[in-house]
Formats: structure tokens, sequence, C-alpha cells
């Protein structure tokens, strides 16, 4: 993958255990590095990655991730033999203390300003929620008054017997 953009990034991002984290094979991709020997170079420095940097999927979460992005199974026809390690924002900043290529520097530039632009979104996101909560709670009012209104209406009209003449 000689080139790619930010939407391919995006497209790499997953969210599992509540953070935004990306898998080392779709990383050693875009450094165009075997997974194995990415993954190689991690364990070598496994020192600079700790829990809330880099963690390893268990069977389940890879089991959920695998139908999601739809891989092939693994017995049978090669895959994975271990379970994949996943790289959160920080994680992936690291990254680039260990893998000093200029392909290298490239991708955790895009990868990072991809991660801003996420956080940036959802900080937007925050505010318009915050904005929804504020109709949805001055709406409420206009509604409580509107179903009063409607009861009311519904008290004073007669009623009608069931079996009636048209």
């Amino acid at each position: 993958m000689s080139a790619f953009t930010p939407k391919t990034v995006e497209s790499m991002i997953y969210i599992i255990r509540g953070q935004k984290v990306m898998i080392d094979s779709d990383l050693a991709e875009l450094y165009e590095v075997e997974t194995k020997n990415f993954n190689k170079a991690v364990k070598r420095n496994i020192v600079r990655f700790p829990s809330d940097f880099m963690f390893q999927l268990n069977k389940e979460e890879y089991e959920s991730l695998r139908f999601q992005i739809g891989t092939s199974k693994n017995k049978g026809r090669g895959g994975r033999r271990y379970l994949p390690f996943v790289f959160t924002e920080h994680g992936i900043a690291m990254l680039s203390s260990i893998l000093n290529s200029d392909r290298a520097i490239k991708v955790n530039i895009s990868i990072i300003r991809v991660f801003i632009k996420l956080r940036k979104l959802l900080s937007e996101d925050e505010s318009l929620s915050e904005k929804v909560y504020k109709i949805e709670k001055e709406s409420g009012a206009l509604f409580k008054i509107i179903f009063e209104k409607l009861g009311k209406l519904e008290e004073e009209t007669p009623i009608l017997p069931r079996k009636r003449k048209k």
C-alpha cells in the first residue's frame, strides 16, 4: 500500500474496550512491513508500551472484530496464530520512537492527525448532545402543556354510546 488517505486510516480505527485503537496488522500494512516483524520490534521495546498504550485482544474481542471486518477463519487457511495487539493513540505515537524509516514517520504523522480530527469531532458531538438535551428539556415542558390541554378537551368531549344509530 504505497498511498494512503486519511479515510483509509479512519477505516482502520476501531473502538475496543472504550478506546479508539488500531490493529497491529493494519499498522504493519501502513508502515509497509510484515506484521511479524512489526510485532518483533514492539516486543523488543515492550517497556515503551504500557497497557494504556497497547494491549492484546482476548478471544471474544478478536472474534467480534473478525466478524466486523470480514477476515477469514484461522483454521485450515492460514491466518493469525496469535491474538492481535492493538495500539491506542499514545501507543501509535510511541511507535515513532522504535520505527525510524521515512515511511514510518509520514504514516505516524498522518495517523496522529486522524486521531486529532476524531477527537475534535467527538468534542463537537458533545456540544451537540448538550443542545439536544436542552431542546428535549424545553420541549418536555411544552409537551406537558399540550397533553394537559388535550386531557381537558377529552374530559369536555361528550362520550357517545357504543351502540348508536348512525
